[in-house]
């Protein structure tokens, strides 16, 4: 039985009305049957991204699956909506409860993007904590787009692996651009949930729960790394916010 779901647009995206459970749920169901099926977790700055970038903005309806990966879009969604979502789906913590279910169904993974020793740590962490979870195959980044050919091999190796779920992570918005790409060539769920690889291969901390709860997570991020950072945090949510309230209080309308 398929799982349905609402979407709601903000700006640009189309957020999908789901939680941890939900989410992961329409995320298992397709990856048992192999469809070719997209899933973003996109916060505030991938979302920014999409209003600023005409090229994305073309491709993000083809993800099938946009979940609210920062506490400000969870604010502007129920804001907008009154949808009362009680939490965001965050990219990494939707990450654990996908291999959660996929170690109950035995099912395979392939890792995409990212650099040799982040992929070589992020898959001894997927065959500590789930054992049953197959990491069929892994990719590092080339930190460029793949020539016609190149491309070509990826997505033979990725689909003759047998993967359920292909994770990219290749940040934002590179990934989105990758796994919308991808849609009807990898026979596969594709998550771009970049940061979940960096966070569960230990290379990064991450903020502690009473930041996350309370949207402070970038200002820890940004402690972290500023010279990296700070124009996606200080800039990108200084528009986000700019945005926002010239929608909610004179366009009246969310996008």
């Amino acid at each position: 039985m398929s799982l349905n779901y609402s979407t709601y647009q903000l700006f640009v995206p189309k957020y999908a009305d789901v939680d941890y459970e939900s989410a992961s749920d329409i995320i298992i169901e397709n990856a048992e049957k192999r469809n070719s099926f997209g899933v973003s977790a996109l916060a505030v700055h991938g979302l920014m991204e999409s209003v600023k970038n005409p090229d994305l903005k073309s491709l993000i309806d083809k993800i099938d699956l946009i979940v609210p990966d920062g506490q400000p879009v969870r604010w502007a969604l129920n804001s907008f909506y009154k949808l009362g979502m009680k939490e965001r789906v965050y990219g990494p913590e939707l990450t654990l409860h996908v291999l959660e279910k996929a170690d109950k169904n035995g099912l395979k993974v392939y890792l995409y993007g990212s650099t040799k020793d982040t992929l070589k740590s992020f898959r001894l962490f997927i065959n500590t904590q789930y054992k049953n979870v197959h990491v069929c195959g892994v990719h590092e980044d080339r930190f460029r787009e793949a020539t016609e050919e190149e491309d070509q091999s990826d997505v033979q190796k990725i689909n003759e692996s047998g993967a359920n779920i292909v994770l990219v992570g290749r940040g934002c918005p590179r990934q989105e651009f990758w796994v919308a790409n991808h849609k009807d060539k990898v026979n596969a769920v594709m998550m771009a949930v970049g940061a979940a690889f960096d966070f569960h291969a230990g290379n990064i901390k991450q903020a502690p729960a009473w930041m996350q709860l309370n949207g402070l997570e970038w200002f820890y991020r940004l402690t972290q790394e500023p010279k990296r950072l700070a124009n996606r945090y200080l800039v990108t949510n200084s528009m986000f916010i700019f945005r926002f309230l010239k929608f909610r209080y004179f366009l009246r309308r969310p996008f």
